[in-house]
């Protein structure tokens, strides 16, 4: 009988004990948010919603019309000067060539003073143009170099991998400049976001190693990055009956890879 009873009261016992259910909390990943540094017309949009996306591939395009316009009159400008850069160093090469026989006669005591300064001159003001000339070369290489650039900033490629989450503009639209056109979820920044207990803060800190469950997916590690500098009540996507209306830190935990998680899932982390 006192066996029974005992075993009654340790079953009793069981069923009151509270399940540990760890740390509650949620995925949760940073956006990239594309944009181009120019406005214009949205012309082409080359990727939609769901779409994986790599580096190096065409998002979309604006409308080069006035780019390329500008581009072709750089490009213009350059046999122009190069011409022209060609004829000072002709007129340069005569007049070192004169001012040399000038130079030369002059020792000899057989040249006009007069002349021989106006060699000097000439040889001087050679010089200065063909300087000139080739500062102007310099100017309007760089000015096409320019004006490539920023037609080529009319074609908006990705530097990331992930899918694209939303599409903000579509094609005949204008987009202003540093305007976010699409978003993108690069895998590396999936995270889990997840709130500790005020009575069980000091068992954390940052750098601290921590397992990840959810339901269908294996255990995760990963490291605190991230905590918060204020208490706050438990948010309403967390409902615990343990956990509710308690005070709590909103902490984060990264993995450098990122974490193999769909944002908004519902997870369960434990310190390592």
């Amino acid at each position: 009988m006192k066996r029974l009873f005992a075993c009654a009261l340790l079953l009793l016992a069981a069923c009151g004990r509270n399940e540990d259910h760890g740390w509650l909390g949620y995925a949760e990943g940073d956006n990239a948010f594309i944009s181009a540094p120019q406005a214009g017309w949205l012309a082409r949009q080359h990727v939609e919603r769901g779409d994986q996306i790599k580096p190096g591939e065409l998002l979309f395009t604006l409308d080069d019309t006035r780019e390329a316009a500008a581009r072709d009159q750089a490009a213009a400008a350059i046999p122009q000067i190069r011409a022209q850069l060609a004829q000072a160093k002709a007129n340069f090469d005569l007049a070192r060539i004169t001012l040399a026989r000038q130079e030369g006669l002059a020792r000899a005591h057989a040249g006009v003073p007069s002349a021989l300064d106006q060699a000097r001159a000439s040889f001087r003001q050679a010089a200065a143009s063909m300087s000139q000339l080739e500062a102007q070369q310099r100017q309007a290489e760089a000015a096409l170099t320019g004006a490539q650039y920023t037609l080529s900033q009319r074609d908006i490629v990705s530097y990331v991998q992930g899918p694209v989450q939303d599409v903000y503009f579509r094609e005949g639209e204008y987009v202003p400049p540093s305007t976010p056109v699409l978003s993108v979820l690069p895998p590396k920044n999936i995270f889990v976001r997840f709130f500790v207990p005020e009575t069980e803060f000091a068992k954390v800190h940052l750098g601290q190693r921590v397992r990840i469950t959810c339901d269908g997916c294996k255990p995760l590690t990963a490291t605190i990055t991230f905590i918060a500098q204020q208490e706050e009540f438990t948010p309403p996507v967390i409902f615990s009956i343990g956990n509710r209306e308690k005070l709590v830190f909103k902490m984060e935990a990264r993995t450098p890879g990122g974490l193999p998680l769909h944002p908004g899932q519902p997870v369960e982390v434990r310190p390592l």
